[in-house]
């Protein structure tokens, strides 16, 4: 049965998203504390109802290239995701492996990853973020060749020549995950008009994101209770134009049958360069 004929037959919860509600000047976010009088961003984000299917009955039949987004089974070498050190020794060379033979890449560079914890990040312990609430993709057209150029400058023309990517591997630290869980929209319901360039505020540097508007044709998935020893993929940029997926619009949501002691999510997600 094509996948779009199960939508009816799939689990779901009814929650919200936050989605940017549309304005005429260009959105900005502040990674760091902003200026003086200057807010952490300009854009109002609106709650919005929506429905999000379980995809865990879709796992054999999702794609990087249709809907964006992807699961499979990984166990980790990894043993304290918190030592930045042992996350670039160890799960950097780990993603990479991975992501390669899932994309029949020719070569993957895992070049960044995210610590999420709610509770760690109040504390302020360095680097580790809030779980992100509001509906974003990671890459924008320019920002996804930039990083090539960032991190890869004697490459990067070169590089630039050929199909290149970017693949965030997302993975649950302890579970299963019940708090905050990701939703993932499927790209072949999203288009170009709702996806809307952001600029990401960095000490050294601006980046730029993709921020996301509501429109109904939205299609949201989710897979329950997710384990460490899954692994999310989630494409972020394609340089292909072919009508393979090229963004995955994501955020974080509340899930309403989630328990009421659900631990505080832990998440971790690593960035991947991925040239074919």
């Amino acid at each position: 049965m094509p996948l779009d004929d199960q939508l009816d037959r799939l689990g779901y919860v009814d929650t919200t998203l936050n989605y940017l509600v549309p304005m005429a000047e260009k959105p900005v976010s502040y990674n760091y504390p902003p200026p003086d009088g200057t807010p952490w961003r300009n854009g109002e984000y609106r709650a919005t109802k929506v429905r999000i299917r379980d995809a865990r009955p879709l796992i054999g039949e999702l794609s990087l290239d249709k809907q964006g987004f992807a699961l499979t089974r990984h166990v980790t070498q990894l043993a304290d995701y918190y030592d930045p050190a042992q996350v670039k020794t160890v799960y950097y060379p780990e993603m990479a492996r991975l992501v390669q033979s899932v994309t029949d890449a020719r070569r993957v560079v895992c070049f960044d990853h995210i610590v999420r914890h709610a509770p760690k990040a109040e504390s302020r312990l360095d680097g580790v973020k809030e779980p992100a609430k509001r509906v974003h993709n990671d890459y924008t057209e320019i920002s996804g060749p930039q990083r090539v150029r960032d991190l890869l400058p004697d490459e990067a023309e070169e590089l630039l020549k050929r199909r290149f990517a970017v693949v965030n591997v997302w993975r649950a630290i302890h579970g299963p995950l019940q708090d905050s869980p990701l939703a993932l929209c499927d790209a072949r319901s999203i288009v170009p008009s709702d996806l809307v360039d952001t600029d990401l505020k960095y000490p050294d540097r601006t980046g730029e994101i993709q921020s996301v508007t509501h429109r109904p044709a939205h299609r949201w998935y989710y897979f329950p209770n997710l384990l460490p020893s899954e692994a999310l993929f989630i494409k972020c940029f394609d340089s292909a134009k072919d009508g393979r997926a090229r963004f995955a619009a994501h955020g974080a949501f509340a899930d309403p049958t989630a328990p009421a002691d659900a631990r505080p999510r832990e998440s971790i997600e690593a960035r991947t360069l991925v040239f074919f």
